[in-house]
């Protein structure tokens, strides 16, 4: 079961990420939201971050 967030205009996002590798070599990984599920769902916020909800209605994960 895929994590998902509806925001306060009743629009649901779908969390995902995403593993990239740095110049330097380091690998990264990015976390987003999107209106569909795509590769890279997750089923879980990651631990250390919660979900916070910008103005404009679009949710972001925020690192506690």
């Amino acid at each position: 079961m895929a994590f998902s967030y509806t925001n306060k205009r009743g629009v649901t996002y779908f969390l995902h990420s995403k593993s990239t590798t740095l110049k330097s070599g380091k690998i990264q990984t990015l976390y987003f939201f999107a209106k569909e599920k795509k590769a890279g769902v997750l089923e879980a916020v990651p631990a250390g971050y919660k979900v916070v909800e910008t103005p404009n209605g679009l949710p972001v994960l925020k690192k506690t």
